[in-house]
C-alpha cells in the first residue's frame, strides 16, 4: 500500500499544475473533475481576471500560482482571446491552451500554444502537452443526438463513484433550466447576439458532459439562424431534452 501511495504521489508531482479559466460552470466543473481524476492539480478561474489575480500576489492569494500549463476558453466575457493571452504571458512562461466549442478566430490560434475542440479527452490533452496537434475540426453531431453518450457515461463511471457521477449530471440539467429561462428572454426581445452566446455556452458545457442532444440543439441556436419560429421550435425542443436528460439520469443514476 505504501508503495503503491508513493507512485500515485509521484506520478501527480510529474504532470503539470492546471489553471483553467472558463466561465461555463458546467464545462469548468466537468473538466476539472476529469482532469483530477486523471492526476493533475486543478486550480480553476471563472472568468479571465480571476486567472490573472491567480498569478499575481494579493491580500487574499499572497503566494501566487505558479501552472505547469494554462487552459482558457477562447470565448467569455470581459478579458478574453488575444488580450487575455497576451496578459497571461507577463506573468508566466506557461504553455497556453484555447478550448472551444467551435473553432476560435485564426489571431487566437496563433497566439496559443495549442488549440483544443470541446468535447476533448484527457488522451487529446496529454497529446497536446507532449506536443501533438491541434484539433482545429468540430465534430458533427447527428440529428438524433442520445440524451447522454454512453461512452462519456461510462468513462466518468470508471473515474468517480456512483454518487459523484450524478452530481455532475445534476449541475448540468440545472444548468440547462437556468439558461433556457435566459433563453426565452432573449428570444422574445429578438437579442440575436446574447441567443449565440447562449448556445455556444450549451454546446461546449454539455458536449464536455456528454448530454449530446441538449449540445446538437446549443449549436443550432450558435448557428445563428434568425427566424423566430426556428428558435421557437428550438426553445421546446431543448426544454424536452432536457426533462429526457433529467428522466435519463433518474434511470440511469438514481439517488
Amino acid at each position: 500500500m505504501h508503495t503503491r501511495c508513493m507512485q500515485e504521489r509521484t506520478l501527480q508531482d510529474a504532470l503539470p499544475r492546471v489553471l483553467l479559466i472558463d466561465d461555463d460552470m458546467v464545462s469548468r466543473e466537468v473538466t476539472a473533475t476529469v482532469l483530477t481524476m486523471k492526476g493533475y492539480a486543478v486550480h480553476t478561474a471563472s472568468d479571465g481576471a480571476a486567472g490573472l489575480r491567480m498569478l499575481t500576489p494579493q491580500r487574499e492569494w499572497p503566494n501566487p500560482l505558479q501552472p505547469g500549463v494554462i487552459v482558457v476558453d477562447s470565448q467569455m466575457p470581459g478579458l478574453s482571446g488575444t488580450r487575455l493571452i497576451d496578459e497571461l504571458r507577463k506573468f508566466t512562461r506557461a504553455p497556453i491552451f484555447v478550448i472551444s466549442g467551435s473553432d476560435p478566430e485564426p489571431e487566437v490560434i496563433e497566439a496559443a500554444n495549442g488549440f483544443l475542440l470541446k468535447p476533448f479527452s484527457v488522451e487529446a490533452f496529454r497529446k497536446l502537452l507532449d506536443g501533438g496537434r491541434a484539433e482545429l475540426t468540430p465534430t458533427t453531431r447527428g440529428p438524433k443526438s442520445a440524451a447522454i453518450s454512453a461512452e462519456v457515461l461510462g468513462q466518468f463511471r470508471k473515474l468517480m463513484p456512483e454518487p459523484a457521477v450524478r452530481q455532475v449530471y445534476e449541475a448540468v440539467v440545472t444548468d440547462l433550466e437556468r439558461r433556457i429561462d435566459s433563453l426565452a428572454a432573449a428570444i422574445a426581445r429578438g437579442d440575436d447576439a446574447e441567443v449565440r452566446r447562449i448556445g455556444h455556452t450549451i454546446k461546449g458545457g454539455c458536449g464536455m458532459a456528454g448530454a449530446m442532444e441538449a449540445a446538437r440543439l446549443g449549436e443550432l441556436l450558435e448557428s445563428g439562424d434568425n427566424q423566430l419560429d426556428n428558435r421557437i421550435s428550438i426553445l421546446g425542443d431543448l426544454r424536452a431534452a432536457t426533462r429526457r436528460l433529467r428522466n435519463m439520469l433518474d434511470a440511469e443514476l438514481p439517488a
